[in-house]
């Protein structure tokens, strides 16, 4: 009997989570699983919420379980499954029936899909497994017209923050996706400054994981409150059951991505947006694998880290530098949007953006609100020169440079927060040296200058 609200095709950990919140804000639901038996065991936990969910064995099965118009969510891996998945599924549906990618898709993907023949939407999904099942950020891509006809659904399902939901429509084709690579970009690099800042009172300092814990607790009911500083909080304080030592001292240094932080990096370049924060962390997670290289170049170099005297480093001087790092991070990932807005020609509204990620998403941050209502007053301004966020950079890039010196000094990298640092000086510096780049450019290529005196263009150099 066709009486389910919505489709799902794929119960992974985030399908799984997605279909018992649709289930939970009283939606029937149909799923699909290549593996049938992962269907049946899906419905068979289900508890309670087994009565709105039809488990299907066939695609067939699953698109005569839903009301017309239809709506099928897929959560399978990015790429070529993504594209399969859909091939399969078009010859059972109806013209307007709407194929909805939750996944980590490249945007370039969607919008390619969207140029396809069907109704197509495209919405990244921010919040892990806990955000799915219990209330994540949605960053809605495609037309408005598909995006309302799911609006209800996403917007009940979606995280709540002061009775507003974290979901909404951001643009055209895959806005969406775009939005939440930059969101994964954003991550990448938050993620990072919090490891920099734990390797300098680890190994700088050498505070134990537990007092490091402590710390990053303590932070969090301050302006540093974010899901990834307290949760950091609690990685550092947790205790491993097999040595009953710190979890963290037994955790292998070696970070795994799924590329959505490469991309960010990727599209950077093709937008010439400046994004050095998040760059660094890329590098740095890539470096981070090289774990022989790094122990031979130990051997061969010395270990790096040496004793830092903690006068050097108090607590509030490490917290106003993550509070200056952050600021800039985010102020990168905003203005690399307004660059793709401007490329592609997407209306992308970027309080909403702003507003959206203050809850259920892992970047989620007490500053969101604040930048939200900056980006608001003026849109087209860098968050870096909005009247809260100079104040704070005013007041903590001091606290950053004395930071990065101090772990330069020691051997202690810190990649992130260091570009952070070099994003500043650069920013705040009306005269750089990129003329000398010109100068050498026009030497060996005749690319030409612009003068500075006269302001004529084209010129060339008298080189010899």
């Amino acid at each position: 009997m066709a009486d389910c609200d919505i489709g799902l095709v794929g119960l992974g950990t985030m399908g799984a989570a997605l279909a018992l919140n649709i289930a939970e804000k009283g939606f029937d639901i149909a799923v699909w699983n290549r593996t049938g038996t992962v269907t049946d065991a899906f419905h068979a936990d289900a508890g309670d919420l087994a009565a709105n969910v039809t488990p299907t064995h066939s695609l067939e099965g699953l698109v005569a379980a839903l009301k017309r118009p239809r709506a099928i969510i897929l959560m399978v891996p990015a790429g070529d499954a993504v594209d399969q998945q859909i091939a399969a599924l078009r010859p059972l549906l109806d013209e307007d029936d709407l194929i909805i990618d939750a996944g980590n898709a490249n945007f370039r993907d969607t919008n390619r899909r969207m140029a396809a023949p069907g109704a197509f939407l495209g919405i990244g999904v921010s919040g892990g497994e806990e955000g799915a099942r219990h209330g994540p950020s949605i960053m809605g891509g495609g037309s408005r017209a598909h995006w309302d006809r799911v609006a209800p659904i996403l917007t009940a399902i979606a995280a709540d923050y002061q009775a507003t939901p974290c979901a909404t429509l951001l643009g055209p084709e895959g806005a969406g996706h775009f939005v939440k690579a930059v969101h994964n970009g954003i991550e990448y690099a938050d993620m990072q400054m919090i490891a920099e800042i734990y390797g300098l009172m680890r190994d700088g300092l050498g505070r134990s994981a537990g007092d490091i814990g402590a710390v990053f607790t303590r932070w969090n009911a301050g302006p540093l409150a974010s899901y990834l500083v307290q949760i950091s909080g609690q990685v550092a304080a947790t205790i491993d059951p097999a040595t009953r030592g710190p979890l963290l001292d037994v955790i292998v240094d070696a970070a795994g991505q799924k590329g959505t932080g490469r991309w960010t990096a990727i599209e950077a370049q093709h937008l010439g947006a400046p994004i050095p924060v998040i760059e660094a962390a890329v590098a740095a997670r890539n470096m981070s694998a090289r774990r022989a290289d790094r122990q031979t170049a130990e051997a061969l170099f010395g270990a790096g880290p040496t004793p830092i005297d903690p006068a050097a480093l108090p607590d509030d001087l490490l917290e106003a530098a993550l509070i200056c790092g952050k600021v800039l991070c985010y102020s990168q990932g905003f203005g690399m949007l307004a660059s793709a807005a401007r490329e592609f020609g997407w209306d992308l509204a970027l309080p909403e953006v702003a507003k959206v990620w203050r809850a259920g998403c892992i970047i989620r941050s007490a500053m969101l609100d604040d930048m939200a209502e900056a980006l608001t007053e003026a849109p087209g301004r860098d968050l870096m020169f909005a009247p809260f966020f100079a104040d704070l950079l005013a007041r903590t890039h001091g606290p950053l440079r004395a930071l990065v010196a101090t772990a330069a000094r020691h051997g202690i990298a810190v990649p992130a927060l260091g570009a952070g640092l070099a994003y500043f000086d650069t920013m705040r510096t009306a005269r750089g040296t990129a003329n000398m780049i010109q100068g050498q450019r026009d030497f060996f290529g005749l690319h030409g200058f612009a003068r500075r005196d006269d302001g004529s263009t084209g010129q060339h150099g008298p080189w010899g």
